[in-house]
């Protein structure tokens, strides 16, 4: 080799000493893991706590006396830290929105976004200025005794500038005041950048301790410290309760290493309160007593008491909210249903209310009047997984299956045999016996996977690339899927019980008469109701020449589904006929659907998509990944009961069933 000419040896970048390279802050935490070693409390492992603006300051406030300062009044401050990079600012409008939605100030109406300035802070000027930010804070402040302020945009200024000051930069951030639950809170929006443009970092002590005492101090300062009378009687009121209280706090603080604390203190008021509440955890079996005074406490007793007290005030929720809508009749039971649990049986019903369960994480509930005699309450998640519901609506819920399903083994072995790609193509050569529907139904499994948690590739070519740990990948995205959705809602029907018993539709109520829904029905509650209006519509059907009735029997037509469905759509397909002026092309099984997706129809019968194609259009059954396809081209074959879909003109497209 001349000394003009070289050879290029590519390969992966190492350090100079040969060593394994690592990330620069890995360095950082290895060091700092070095310098702590040895004895004391001030050489503690690191843990990153610390990183970040107002470490010092978190530190500080932290070591205050949380059990001595009883005259201080208490604020609850919930954080969450969102990212934003690579999505864009969709999720930061949609916050906005919900934040300033309908029915949340004093009068009832939309909550107004204020900033440090203005009583009227632009959301669309705050939106382009956390364009490319990388993520952005989410604060809910809510002060035990928030009532008492007339208006809280004061208060949360000062918090925020007191804010600035321990963090050393100035924030750009909105909020918008709530009153429509107990407790008045204020929604704070914080962008993840300083004054310098850079990302903004704040030590965990200090969002942990610092900005909860901070807020504390100021309504301290506006309110007075609270009165002995006042404190005696909340912690005598603590004695009793089935939550997680201060005294509680205070007994683990004091407890040995097994978990034994005695009741005995120098202060006559605390050994009452102490020993009160030592028999209390005594009676729930959290605590066992060893004589003398002494008392050994369960080992979980702080998480068993947080989840007494979630549930008792998710029943004091449904109580409130029964009673307001005339609901709470006697000798009627209120489930809160457990969709985690193995037995935990299908739900049918009508929806009473759709509420709030965390504000801070827009988890939702729903209360459900069920055909079993029973009002449900039921966690569905996050918000935007479940399509809003009308009141009245008549719905079915059933757990949502978590765990690696059959569909990813199958993938799995598919691409192992393939060097990790996946196709339909690939499926069925790795399998003969397999179908073409069999193996695209394995397509839109990849597709939700790509679209909600990534981790799998789809090529130009329509091949997926599959990686080893596709399984792993596959368990992960359904342990966040059950996160956020616990459930499957399934809308039974959009019109009230009320107004089915004379529908010229198909029903849901005929679904029952016809045996479509296995459910039981008790004489009870909404169960009574269903009964009531099947009797009614029994009659109708008779008189519309749709059932016999012989010897007190009524009698159905094996078609009468049919019938009902496609008198409706012909009704409704003629109005839209009008609307239009387009011709209505009735679709029938085996022929091919083709055109331009223009719309979602709401029928009493179901859902239905209109889909145009030169100078006529057709219904064809709806479903909901076809929300995205709205004014697109979309293809498919008509089946019995739904299109097999190719959405897009290419083959390689994605395919719904």
């Amino acid at each position: 080799m001349s000394e003009d000419e070289f050879e290029p040896r590519l390969g992966r970048i190492r350090n100079l000493g040969g060593k394994k390279a690592r990330k620069y802050l890995g360095r950082v935490v290895a060091a700092a893991a070095r310098a702590g070693g040895g004895t004391g409390r001030g050489n503690r492992r690191f843990d990153g706590s610390r990183i970040g603006r107002g470490a010092s300051m978190g530190r500080v406030l932290a070591s205050r006396d949380k059990y001595g300062g009883l005259r201080g009044r208490r604020v609850a401050v919930k954080v969450r830290l969102v990212k934003l990079a690579g999505r864009g600012t969709s999720g930061a409008r949609a916050h906005l929105r919900y934040i300033q939605r309908d029915g949340v100030t004093r009068e009832g109406t939309p909550g107004a976004l204020y900033s440090a300035e203005r009583d009227e802070a632009d959301g669309k000027a705050f939106l382009e200025r956390s364009d490319g930010d990388r993520h952005q804070f989410r604060f809910i402040v809510s002060a035990e005794d928030g009532a008492e302020y007339p208006d809280l945009k004061p208060f949360t200024r000062r918090l925020m500038t007191q804010m600035e000051v321990d963090l050393g930069t100035k924030l750009d951030w909105v909020a918008v005041d709530h009153f429509n639950t107990g407790h008045p809170h204020t929604h704070i929006t914080l962008r993840g950048v300083d004054d310098r443009g850079q990302n903004l970092i704040i030590a965990r002590e200090y969002i942990s301790h610092g900005l909860r005492e901070r807020a504390a101090e100021l309504v301290t300062r506006d309110l007075g410290p609270r009165t002995t009378q006042e404190i005696e009687a909340r912690l005598r009121h603590d004695i009793g309760a089935e939550r997680l209280t201060m005294v509680d706090r205070r007994l683990v603080r004091d407890m040995d290493a097994e978990r034994v604390v005695s009741a005995a203190d120098r202060n006559p008021f605390q050994q009452a309160l102490r020993a009160g509440r030592l028999q209390k955890l005594g009676t729930m079996g959290l605590a066992e007593e060893l004589g003398s005074g002494r008392w050994q406490l369960a080992e979980d007793l702080e998480d068993t008491l947080r989840q007494v007290g979630e549930r008792g005030d998710i029943i004091r929720t449904m109580q409130r909210e029964l009673t307001a809508r005339n609901l709470d009749r006697p000798g009627v039971e209120q489930r809160i249903y457990d969709a985690t649990g193995g037995d935990a049986a299908p739900v049918v019903g009508k929806v009473v209310m759709r509420g709030l369960s965390d504000e801070h994480r827009d988890r939702h509930f729903l209360l459900v009047d069920g055909i079993d005699g029973r009002i449900h309450r039921v966690d569905i998640g996050a918000g935007d997984a479940t399509e809003p519901l009308p009141e009245g609506s008549i719905v079915r819920i059933v757990p949502r299956e978590a765990g690696v399903r059959e569909a990813d083994r199958t993938i799995d072995a598919v691409a192992r045999a393939n060097g990790g790609r996946y196709s339909v193509d690939l499926h069925l050569r790795h399998d003969p016996s397999a179908t073409e529907a069999f193996a695209e139904a394995h397509v839109r499994r990849l597709e939700a996977m790509r679209r909600l948690s990534g981790g799998v590739e789809r090529e130009a070519d329509g091949n997926w690339t599959i990686g080893d740990d596709h399984l792993v990948r596959a368990a992960v995205h359904e342990a966040r899927a059950a996160r956020d959705r616990p459930v499957t809602v399934e809308t039974l029907s959009s019109i009230p019980l009320e107004r089915l018993a004379t529908a010229d539709a198909a029903t849901w109520v005929d679904r029952t008469l016809t045996g479509g829904e296995g459910e039981p029905v008790r004489d009870s509650g909404f169960g009574r109701e269903l009964r009531e209006a099947q009797a009614s519509r029994r009659q109708w059907l008779v008189e519309q020449g749709l059932a016999e009735e012989q010897a007190g029997i009524v009698r159905f037509g094996p078609d009468l589904i049919a019938t009902l469905q496609r008198r409706e759509l012909l009704r409704v397909a003629g109005q839209l006929s009008d609307e239009f002026g387009l011709a209505f092309t009735e679709a029938r099984t085996g022929e091919r659907i083709e055109g331009v997706l223009r719309r979602r129809v709401d029928l009493t019968s179901g859902r239905f998509a209109l889909v145009e194609k030169s100078r006529e259009f057709t219904l064809v059954p709806w479903r909901p990944a076809l929300e995205r396809q709205i004014g697109k081209q979309v293809a498919g074959i008509m089946r019995g009961d739904g299109v097999n879909w190719r959405l897009g003109r290419e083959r390689s497209g994605p395919v719904i069933s």
